[in-house]
């Protein structure tokens, strides 16, 4: 117990001080989505109209309704350079050092995903302070109930990132995945449409979009800043969270590799 303990605490601080160590990580992490919400927001407003009420009961403006999309954006992308780290350690030989410690690997890589997930949800706090100061606000409490919906579609999204880079061999194609991966998935989702929308211009879109667990976290987070709650939503990511950390662990499985050798 207190090896296990004395794992995650040093993975957290880790990840902590590499975070904080590249500015560059930390700008790009803020500057992506309020691009998104400063400049193209404007026109997908008139697009829309100036307000969506389904499936809320209260009018809120386009601004407020892509704050959850792009907090989830936030948790995607820092998901993926999360596990961009691993590879990167197991280039340059640090991974090897870090699975001699005296704990199962399945904690290893839990203590990895629950670090970038932490990392993950400081951003988004981050984002949502700087929406706030430009006045786009949610209730106190809102702030608290999102908190639990952050952490679980930040270690969905980790453990994606996770089971990826356990199929890439060399740092310069994870970026490659890594496109094919995150675009799809943040564009194919509800965080910048809502659903019913895009069910009016297309049902396999809509149907499309249902599909991808990105949306689910998405609408996980926009349901508890509005005090809502769609048990649909959580299930679906708790699923999808399960799915990708067994594809993570089968593959960063010591005995794969010696199977996959033998054939």
């Amino acid at each position: 117990m207190n090896n296990a303990l004395t794992a995650l605490i040093a993975i957290c601080q880790r990840e902590l001080l590499r975070f904080f160590g590249q500015r560059a990580r930390m700008l790009a992490a803020l500057v992506r989505p309020l691009i998104w919400l400063l400049v193209f927001a404007a026109g997908f407003r008139a697009a829309l109209g100036l307000s969506i009420t389904p499936p809320y009961e209260t009018y809120i403006t386009y601004e407020s309704y892509i704050v959850p999309g792009l907090c989830g954006m936030i948790l995607l992308f820092n998901g993926m350079q999360s596990s961009l780290s691993l590879v990167m350690d197991r280039e340059m030989g640090t991974m090897r050092l870090l699975l001699t410690a005296p704990v199962p690997r399945w904690w290893l890589l839990s203590c990895k995903l629950i670090a970038g997930a932490v990392i993950s949800v400081l951003q988004a706090y981050v984002f949502l302070a700087v929406c706030a100061m430009y006045g786009i606000t949610f209730a106190p409490v809102s702030y608290i109930l999102a908190l639990p919906a952050l952490f679980l579609t930040a270690l969905m999204l980790g453990a994606l990132g996770i089971a990826l880079s356990s199929t890439v061999k060399q740092l310069e194609n994870f970026a490659g995945v890594m496109n094919f991966v995150i675009f799809p998935m943040f564009f194919l989702s509800s965080a910048l449409y809502p659903l019913w929308k895009m069910a009016e211009a297309s049902a396999l879109l809509r149907d499309i979009c249902l599909v991808n667990p990105f949306t689910h976290g998405v609408e996980m987070i926009r349901f508890a800043l509005y005090q809502k709650v769609d048990w649909i939503n959580w299930a679906v990511t708790l699923v999808a969270l399960a799915v990708f950390l067994g594809l993570a662990l089968w593959g960063y499985n010591p005995a794969k590799r010696l199977i996959s050798r033998k054939v």
